[in-house]
């Protein structure tokens, strides 16, 4: 998969307004997927993995903390798993923390690139072999990258808001991207614009403005999807959201502005939240990323890495991601998202990644009722 870093317009901040809710989903319930993930492996080799924040998106600690515990430990690996809480600082101290305690391996989803790279430049001078987990740094030296497709997803999401828009021609558009620092932000950029561009250049869809909003912050992503839909006259058609997370803050103006269920808008990551809005019709689609096939190929080659058995670490990582801004190829692998629009909810529920209870609440109750989630 080739990356190509893309450079999203900018527009200036204006006054924040408060958001109720503003799309911070709340960690959900991961279910029987998950198992007991309370005691650590006895007298197993320990691994270090530093997560990176909460606000934007429930995954983290909902999804991903438990399932790679789990499975690590499914590996004979004693996991240290940590948040750094969108703080830069303390993912390095975490970081340092890990490193002087001994770990056999780290493995980091950092806040950005700059941070990742210099963290796994510190272990890799400790002979401690480093995973990206789900971001890319660019420009590092981690051995090994772990992640989804994350082209595809953003294609997934171009794809949606071009069905959801086929019937209305010269539909105007509006695009939140995921943080600038974040690789994976890049990439979901790029996806979307395979499908949309092309659009945008034959005049089917027209791009009102776009732009990338630091640190995945959702009460900024409304606050500038609220300025941008003002300077366009109070009109939108659609909304290329990155995640459910900026849905959902994009949502709560589209409500205030009588607009919602009436113009369609993407998201990422099958949250409880995203889901419901889904259900409600406030929201087209979402993309799901089956995390424990991700923490599962994270805990196989941390095991591996952790006995020093690279053959058998390549063997987990067959495919390789270009990382232009540091020249190489990193070993990797690339997980399969899937859309999710309102007749495929079910998929995630039966999957066991969000509970029915967390979703068949009384506005969405009828649609469950519909579609046989219970």
């Amino acid at each position: 998969m080739r990356i190509r870093r893309t450079a999203l317009a900018v527009v200036g901040a204006g006054l924040a307004f408060a958001l109720a809710a503003c799309g911070q989903n709340a960690a959900p319930s991961t279910g029987g997927s998950t198992g007991d993930s309370t005691a650590p492996a006895a007298g197993g080799v320990k691994v270090g993995v530093i997560l990176p924040e909460t606000d934007s998106s429930a995954r983290w600690e909902g999804f991903d903390k438990p399932m790679l515990e789990k499975a690590m430990k499914a590996q004979g690996l004693d996991p240290d798993i940590q948040n750094a809480q969108g703080d830069e600082q303390k993912f390095s101290t975490l970081a340092d923390g890990m490193i002087s305690s001994g770990v056999k391996v780290l493995v980091i989803a950092s806040i950005s690139s700059d941070g990742g790279s210099a963290v796994a430049a510190k272990a890799k001078a400790q002979g401690i072999p480093v995973i990206d987990y789900d971001r890319l740094n660019l420009g590092g030296t981690s051995d090994y990258y772990v992640s989804f497709d994350n082209v595809k997803v953003g294609a997934l999401q171009g794809q949606g808001l071009a069905e959801a828009l086929q019937s209305k021609p010269g539909a105007q558009v509006i695009e939140i991207e995921g943080a600038p620092t974040d690789n994976n932000a890049t990439l979901f950029y790029n996806g979307q614009q395979t499908v949309l561009k092309p659009l945008y250049d034959s005049g089917a869809l027209k791009l009102v403005q776009k732009q990338a909003i630091d640190k995945w912050d959702n009460q900024v992503g409304g606050t500038t999807f609220e300025q941008m839909l003002t300077a366009n006259g109070g009109q939108v058609d659609g909304v290329v959201a990155a995640n459910d997370g900026l849905a959902g803050a994009i949502i709560t103006v589209l409500t205030k502005n009588g607009l919602n269920g009436k113009v369609p808008v993407t998201g990422q990551d099958a949250t409880a939240d995203g889901l419901q809005a889904i259900l409600r019709g406030d929201q087209y689609m979402t993309v799901f990323k089956p995390i424990q096939e991700e923490a599962d190929a994270t805990a196989k080659l941390a095991a591996a890495l952790a006995k020093g058995d690279t053959a058998a670490a390549d063997a987990v990582a067959t495919q390789t991601t270009d990382d232009p801004k540091g020249n190489r190829q990193v070993k990797s692998v690339l997980l399969t998202p899937q859309l999710i629009t309102k007749d495929k909810v079910k998929v995630v529920t039966d999957a066991g990644y969000v509970k029915a209870s967390e979703i068949c609440v009384p506005a969405t109750q009828a649609a469950c009722t519909e579609l046989g989630i219970k």
